[in-house]
């Protein structure tokens, strides 16, 4: 076992370490050194040294100098490797908005549109980043039309819109629940015309369906419907929650009103 001396002395020394790491930003005379030396300590997974070089980097280079929307990229990663997802959301943003005309551009858009949205991982949490991710991902399709990861951009965009979409529709059914029918019919309404792809749109619909029919909107309900079996055609839910709704009313206004001729005025 070992003294007591000798532990205080061992830890002493592992404190000191610590306070004075082998890594000097200072030590490096040019940019061009401190770029290689960061460069190097990301690729050893020193996550701190790395964030520290490109945090310096990037507020000394100058503007046109060819390692700076590297820094800007290189420290993202390193923030995003330290599970820091707003700081890199935010460097990858820098670097797309201070150089769009970069090979580096289009990947930055789609990883400040991953790092956003990893901030926000259940549709019940506030979904404010999640909109900084959806902006981001609109800022990649915008902006960089042909670039290779269009494709994955928008699989992983239809996730987050159907996270929106399931977002509202939890609140209509928080109002369902409630009896509260028109603030439901609100929510539901949003999903649908907000995110009429996102799987959870149907579920919009039917719950719509319940809502109209709980309050006697009798057209209402026989409208949705329509669209529904329109929509889903062999649908079991469809056809269950809709089978005591009946078939929308013909529009009087559309029977009665004459069809104007080809061309002049309308007859009187």
């Amino acid at each position: 076992m070992l003294s007591s001396p000798r532990v205080l002395f061992a830890v002493m020394l592992l404190s000191l370490a610590a306070c004075h790491p082998d890594f000097k930003v200072g030590s490096f005379t040019t940019n061009e050194a401190l770029y290689r030396a960061g460069l190097a300590e990301f690729q050893r997974g020193k996550w701190d040294n790395a964030v520290t070089v490109f945090e310096k980097l990037t507020a000394d280079l100058p503007a046109r100098d060819t390692l700076l929307p590297r820094s800007h990229w290189y420290l993202a990663r390193a923030h995003q490797e330290r599970r820091e997802w707003v700081l890199a959301g935010t460097s990858f943003t820098r670097l797309v908005e201070s150089f769009p005309d970069d090979t580096l551009a289009d990947d930055a858009a789609l990883e400040a549109a991953r790092s956003y949205k990893r901030m926000w991982r259940r549709p019940q949490l506030d979904q404010t980043y999640g909109e900084s991710a959806d902006a981001a991902y609109n800022t990649l399709f915008g902006l960089f039309p042909n670039s290779p990861l269009i494709e994955q951009g928008k699989q992983e965009h239809a996730a987050l819109q159907e996270m929106f979409a399931q977002k509202n529709y939890l609140s209509g059914m928080y109002y369902l629940r409630r009896k509260a029918h028109d603030s439901a019919i609100i929510y539901f309404k949003d999903v649908v015309a907000k995110y009429p792809e996102a799987p959870t749109a149907r579920l919009a619909q039917l719950r719509l369906v319940d809502a109209y029919k709980a309050i006697r909107y009798k057209d209402d309900a026989a409208d949705q419907c329509a669209e529904l079996k329109r929509s889903f055609p062999n649908d079991a839910e469809v056809s269950q929650t809709c089978v005591d709704v009946g078939p929308p009313a013909a529009s009087t206004a559309d029977s009665t009103r004459s069809t104007p001729p080809a061309t002049g005025p309308p007859t009187r």
